[in-house]
């Protein structure tokens, strides 16, 4: 990894902390941002020294930041359903903008680095011992449309019923919901024995993403011409993605973390970011 990336990575962020302070004056959103930026910063200059564990690291102290910090102690829903529940509420804060951010806009940038860098659902799930997938994919991607449709319609309903205590309710939601990812997260997992079958088939955000993400400007492409055709970046992709050609319809591309596995087991150096 060139070592400009965490310089890089920082200064970005601090541009959107900027932006959205000019946006909302809440002053908060400048700790978050620069948390945020300089946590992944420091994660990739670990990484930019073959540090195994950065990601993990990376991924810990931003997820744990988000979903402990944020989420619980903050009283912030910044699930599916605290997006569709403020943005009813015309309320441009907290789930709205970190979805506008990690999640619908920032991914035309980035692509699915929320997921490999971010998510506090895959930071336990990538601590779990599948890293490389040990069966075929399965055919279930389509139960992540499903859990969309229904969260929305859910958070819908309860405006059209005019149900009293929303704010409860979301919040209810958002822990009811981040324990029973878990749950079945894991299960799937060892079921599977793919630490990543979660993200693949019932994970709901990834409507979203692989929409902005397959538009991507920060993608890991292939030197066709130094390739050597051993598929050992295919078999280290945790999401199956295929690596061979740098076409944005290659299978499974909308769906690249950005972990860099694949850079780091080429042996002949022909996988880049």
């Amino acid at each position: 990894m060139n070592i400009k990336a965490p310089i890089i990575m920082e200064l970005i962020f601090i541009v959107i902390s900027v932006l959205v302070y000019i946006t909302t004056s809440n002053t908060f959103f400048i700790f978050n941002f620069l948390y945020i930026g300089t946590a992944i910063a420091v994660g990739l200059f670990m990484m930019s020294k073959n540090n195994r564990y950065a990601r993990n690291m990376i991924m810990l102290a931003v997820g744990c930041y988000l979903f402990v910090y944020v989420g619980i102690l903050g009283h912030e829903n910044l699930s599916l359903s605290g997006f569709w529940y403020y943005l009813s509420l015309g309320v441009f804060e907290g789930a709205v903008i970190h979805f506008l951010i990690a999640k619908i806009l920032g991914p035309l940038l980035f692509g699915r680095g929320w997921c490999g860098y971010a998510c506090w659902t895959a930071m336990i799930l990538d601590l779990l011992p599948y890293k490389n997938p040990q069966n075929e994919r399965k055919n279930w991607g389509y139960v992540r449309y499903i859990l969309f449709a229904a969260i929305s319609c859910g958070v819908c309903s309860l405006f059209v019923f005019k149900v009293a205590n929303l704010d409860s309710i979301i919040f209810s939601l958002f822990i009811l919901g981040n324990i029973i990812y878990y749950i079945l997260g894991i299960a799937l997992a060892f079921y599977l024995k793919d630490n990543r079958a979660f993200c693949k088939y019932i994970c709901p955000i990834t409507v979203f993403l692989k929409i902005s993400s397959y538009f991507s400007l920060l993608r890991v492409k292939v030197n066709e011409n130094k390739c050597i055709s051993c598929g050992k970046c295919v078999r280290a992709c945790p999401m199956d993605v295929e690596m061979l050609n740098n076409s944005r319809k290659r299978e499974n591309g909308t769906e690249c973390i950005l972990c860099l596995n694949c850079v780091h087991s080429c042996p002949n150096d022909a996988v880049k970011l």
